[in-house]
């Protein structure tokens, strides 16, 4: 069997509400607010904040979606909120939110600003598998690379898994890194005097944040987590339409400019621009980062200049996130530079 994954389409977002809902234990959690879960999971199309999976297997004549995930960045009120105490399921009240018109996720401009200096808080918001499923290895595998590729590069605070639905999935959360977070103490902890059960039946908070780095050992430093806090500021500063051209070829969906321009609804000779404005910039501001990026004119090293320069993203996937411009001249945050692991 062969697992893929894609960003989320409106299409999919009723089958991907109804694996939430036959969900023995997640489903539960939303009581009457999982009729509304694909309502405001529509809500979301096209935010930035947002981040959204699905998982296919190619098998058959119509893949079935196996796997959904989704996460979301959100406001400091709302984790102060999540964290003080008697907690509540993140879910339904996620979706009670966003249809009131009292989301918390952060719009577009704020999102951009977070990335750029301040930071941001990351919410796991499902994690969930279709029933049938459950064993499969290559899927739970395929999961974790995807999860790594699509949230790296961000500029995280805080970071908070899925409520966990099992103590099997506690424990093994818990060895990956991340820690149970103790509203009366107001602090996460390692261990816990309440039976995992106990935990995993009423509404918890396991999550990390970049703050306790230094209470982690090297191994951390080189777990799938802390790979999560690696960051670097962008050096290029590329424009979003710059942004949605590369993640297409990034994607090896689309490979030559007619195909990129077809996909992305714009003409070729606006695809030929946009590459050269690209490859102006990355000369301008850091010509050594890319090996063999030469001089805009040499149209004959055109394919061999692109390929080093998706390499060099693929490593570097500050560079593809929403960033705001206007802050970007500022001095960066001082972060700590994490070793990268490859996934």
């Amino acid at each position: 069997m062969t697992v893929r994954h894609r960003p989320m389409e409106p299409k999919d977002v009723r089958e991907c509400a109804d694996i939430v809902a036959a969900h023995p234990v997640i489903g539960p959690r939303y009581g009457n607010r999982i009729g509304d879960l694909s309502k405001a999971w529509l809500r979301l199309i096209g935010c930035d904040a947002k981040r959204t999976t699905v998982f296919q297997t190619v098998e058959g004549p119509r893949a079935p979606i196996c796997f959904v995930g989704v996460s979301v960045f959100v406001n400091d009120d709302f984790m102060r909120e999540l964290k003080a105490p008697p907690g509540f399921w993140i879910g339904p009240e996620l979706v009670k939110r966003i249809l009131s018109g009292n989301s918390p996720i952060l719009p577009d401009s704020q999102f951009r600003e977070a990335n750029s200096r301040g930071g941001l808080n990351l919410i796991v918001w499902e994690g969930c598998i279709r029933p049938g499923f459950e064993t499969n290895n290559e899927i739970h595998g395929h999961v974790m690379t995807a999860f790594i590729e699509e949230h790296s590069g961000f500029l995280l605070n805080e970071l908070i898994s899925p409520q966990i639905e099992s103590t099997e999935r506690l424990q093994w959360t818990i060895q990956t890194g991340a820690q149970l977070w103790n509203p009366v103490a107001g602090r996460y902890q390692k261990t816990f005097k309440k039976h995992p059960k106990e935990i995993v039946g009423k509404p918890h908070v396991v999550g990390v944040r970049r703050s306790m780095e230094h209470e982690r050992d090297d191994s951390w430093t080189t777990s799938w987590v802390g790979t999560l806090f690696d960051y670097q500021p962008p050096r290029f500063g590329f424009s979003r339409s710059e942004q949605r051209l590369l993640h297409a070829a990034l994607a090896g969906e689309s490979g030559t400019d007619n195909e990129l321009a077809e996909s992305l609804g714009v003409s070729l000779p606006t695809i030929k621009k946009m590459w050269l404005s690209i490859y102006r910039r990355v000369n301008d501001r850091q010509p050594e980062a890319i090996r063999d990026c030469v001089p805009v004119e040499a149209a004959e090293r055109g394919k061999e200049k692109r390929r080093h320069l998706l390499v060099y993203l693929r490593e570097h996937p500050e560079e593809l996130r929403p960033v705001s411009q206007k802050l970007l001249g500022q001095p960066p945050p001082i972060t700590k530079r994490i070793h990268r692991v490859r996934a």
